[in-house]
């Protein structure tokens, strides 16, 4: 199996595309050939993109947290009669997009639970609200649950939703959502989520609608390793034909506060194995996509750090605000000081470039 895995990684750097079942034994290697699964993904991506660690400053908008979903993996969302429940109003929205704005972010991302009150037209209000408080700054906001939602409280198609938000201006989509794209594996954690049919048939439309999108994946609760690497497959097939994908984000499950792990549904979240070759495996899978990013919220920033030498080539966003996380149970999530982030990519050898959400180096 060593010589096998050597002359597989070798054929990975010149070329070579990953089946399914060797993405999967690279999963199952529990020894030290981590390392060099690693190290041929850090090659890869030295190969694909360079050197630069990327970052955007960013700041989430937490509108509300009220939710007419109950996913097992959220210690975010709140239900009528919850303490702690809020949903800013119009002021309260423009006051957080106005101090954003004198932060000076590039992107303002919207991140809220799906009130029950919420339809097409106030996801776009809010869109125009943040233009008008924030001009200028690009808009990230929404992902395919949340288009889904709209379209049913507003007896739509998801494509007649999406070209109002994108004239509200919605500038570019979240991938979020997508947890894990097995549908037994969504029965147990997000039931009341769209299927895996749903959201890839949303991400398409907005791809051909040129709303570009990130993708995700949500792991170390209770899918399978073969679950993981269906997942990749059905993001590498959209990326084939959309190239409508800006990048690729793990997203370790934060266990601590959630019903999941309480009910002992769920495992207490992923090892530091099991992170570093989601990022080094993914980056050999996903040969389609330029960019990995690395979530020093879900991870911490020394975790996210070793991701830089396991494949990534992004640390994400300043954030400034971040409940969803902190909710799961999370610590330190709320800012990180590019400050940081440079301490972090000197540290391995590589400079740190900050990025718009398109991955223009500013």
């Amino acid at each position: 199996m060593e010589k096998n895995l050597r002359i597989l990684l070798d054929d990975v750097k010149n070329g070579y595309r990953l089946s399914e079942e060797e993405a999967l034994d690279l999963f199952h290697v529990r020894d030290r050939r981590v390392w060099d699964i690693a190290a041929t993904a850090d090659e890869v991506r030295e190969q694909r993109v360079g050197n630069d660690v990327t970052y955007v400053r960013n700041q989430n908008i937490n509108v509300t947290n009220l939710c007419v979903n109950s996913c097992g993996f959220c210690g975010f969302s709140k239900k009528p009669g919850d303490d702690g429940i809020y949903f800013h109003d119009k002021s309260e929205i423009q006051k957080k997009a106005a101090l954003a704005k004198m932060r000076e972010v590039s992107e303002i991302c919207t991140v809220s639970g799906l009130h029950p009150d919420f339809n097409a037209r106030s996801y776009c209000d809010v869109y125009r609200w943040i233009h008008e408080a924030a001009p200028g700054v690009h808009l990230h906001a929404s992902n395919p649950m949340e288009v889904a939602f709209a379209a049913k409280k507003s007896n739509m198609s998801t494509q007649e939703v999406l070209t109002v938000m994108r004239e509200a201006g919605l500038e570019s989509m979240c991938g979020t959502a997508a947890e894990i794209l097995v549908d037994v594996v969504r029965k147990k954690i997000c039931a009341q989520k769209v299927s895996t049919e749903e959201w890839v048939r949303i991400i398409r439309e907005a791809h051909a609608m040129g709303i570009p999108t990130t993708a995700t994946i949500m792991y170390g609760h209770c899918e399978s390793d073969e679950d993981r690497v269906h997942h990749l497959a059905i993001l590498r097939e959209i990326q084939d034909e959309t190239h409508g994908f800006t990048e690729f984000v793990p997203l370790s499950f934060i266990h601590m506060n959630t019903p999941l792990y309480r009910a002992g549904i769920a495992r207490a979240g992923a090892t530091g194995r099991e992170d570093l070759l989601m990022v080094a495996v993914s980056r050999l899978f996903l040969d389609n996509f330029k960019n990995i990013q690395v979530s020093w919220v879900k991870e911490g920033i020394k975790m996210a750090q070793l991701g830089l030498i396991a494949g990534a080539n992004d640390l994400g966003g300043t954030m400034f605000e971040e409940s969803i996380s902190k909710g799961a149970g999370a610590v330190n999530t709320d800012y990180l000081d590019p400050a940081e982030m440079q301490r972090v990519a000197e540290d391995v050898g590589r400079p740190l470039r900050r990025r718009t959400t398109l991955y223009e180096l500013i």
